[in-house]
């Protein structure tokens, strides 16, 4: 039966070599996070039952290996703000749809050269490199995101998340895809936002548009996705897409009559204020439009009056004096209703985020008090 191998590398052409050796002889591949410490890598290669472990030179056997199922390409690692890490399964063929589909929408040809330089342990670094290899793109692997290598590496494509974006000239690459956390309010031309999950392969909607082959249905509110580049499986067995092939994927949203899709935020985030429904992000976009507000991240507090009340972390921008909660209500009240303005402000110098720039969401709960 094939075997799971953990490609504990840094980004560079050997992991792509070790990718492809493992490929090559029928197993599948588990990135492991360069950035956990030795004990949770440890941990997820035996929840994940790999059966090798590749580090420097050397292929070690564990002694928890668990085969997977002919076709199994990949173990991806989920990436979200809050939770253990689960291992999604992808195949071959979903990696194939996922390339294809991603390619075509933003018309890559083989004079393109795709440059990786997100972390390959998240599908939206690993992405690039499976959609590079099977469509014959050049294709460059950094081990990780420095901005003047970046500008130099002389690629026409890359993807990055907002936090990257900035700190870049946009103008050497053809096409920026941006994914991992909101995008900002105002972006270069060249850049395209995705929507998407470890779960169907790295981004599905472009720019608010599905992918060819990409289904999209609203079930009480909850987006769920359908198309060939979905998971097997996750690693313990388990199948979260109905009998039908439906994703579920615990966000919510709306699709305008055009089939455009509107992304509010994951269920877990909504606010409920004085019985109105108040989406964080939408506050957040609102905040960054201030001149004093570096970032922003918008939570709910528990009030017996209001149900809950909005809450705000800011980061202030140095060297200009701070807002005031009026400063930031009016911000907000000039372009959302009153009820989404924040009452609570606290300053901080930096958010909880994920290595894809999520906002850890769970960690703003601290801040109940």
């Amino acid at each position: 039966m094939p075997k799971l191998v953990a490609l504990d590398l840094p980004g560079g052409p050997r992991f792509v070599d070790e990718l492809r050796r493992t490929w090559d002889g029928g197993d599948a591949v588990f990135p492991v996070d360069q950035r956990f410490p030795a004990r949770m890598k440890a941990d997820l290669v035996e929840r994940f039952g790999a059966a090798e472990v590749v580090t420097g030179d050397e292929r070690t056997r564990t002694t928890s290996g668990r085969p997977v199922e002919p076709g199994d390409a990949a173990v991806v690692a989920t990436s979200g703000s809050s939770g253990t890490p689960k291992g999604v399964v992808l195949t071959h063929a979903a990696i194939a749809a996922s390339a294809e589909a991603t390619s075509h929408r933003l018309a890559v040809t083989t004079d393109d050269h795709w440059l990786a330089c997100l972390p390959l342990s998240h599908v939206g670094g690993l992405s690039v490199v499976f959609r590079a290899l099977h469509t014959g793109t050049r294709l460059t692997v950094h081990p990780g995101f420095d901005a003047a290598a970046v500008e130099a590496s002389g690629a026409s494509l890359v993807s990055l998340v907002a936090a990257t974006l900035h700190r870049i000239d946009p103008t050497v690459f053809r096409t920026i895809v941006l994914g991992g956390s909101r995008p900002p309010v105002e972006r270069p031309a060249n850049t395209v936002t995705t929507y998407g999950s470890t779960e169907t392969g790295s981004g599905v909607v472009y720019d608010q548009v599905p992918l060819d082959g990409v289904e999209l249905r609203i079930v009480d509110d909850e987006i769920h996705v359908r198309g060939a580049m979905t998971l097997r499986c996750y690693r313990d067995g388990s199948d979260p897409k109905s009998p039908e092939g439906w994703l579920p994927t615990g966000d919510l949203g709306e699709l305008a009559a055009d089939g455009r899709l509107t992304v509010h935020g994951r269920r877990g985030d909504l606010i409920i204020t004085g019985g109105e429904n108040v989406w964080p992000e939408a506050i957040e976009a609102t905040l960054l439009t201030h001149p004093a507000v570096a970032d922003a991240a918008v939570y709910g507090r528990e009030d017996p009056e209001w149900g809950q009340v909005v809450c705000t972390l800011v980061v202030p921008v140095a060297g200009l004096e701070r807002p005031t909660i009026d400063d930031l209500r009016t911000q907000v009240k000039s372009s959302l209703p009153a009820y989404c303005a924040p009452r609570q402000v606290t300053f901080r110098d930096d958010l909880p985020r994920t290595g894809l720039g999520k906002l850890a969401r769970a960690e703003l709960a601290e801040f109940d008090h």
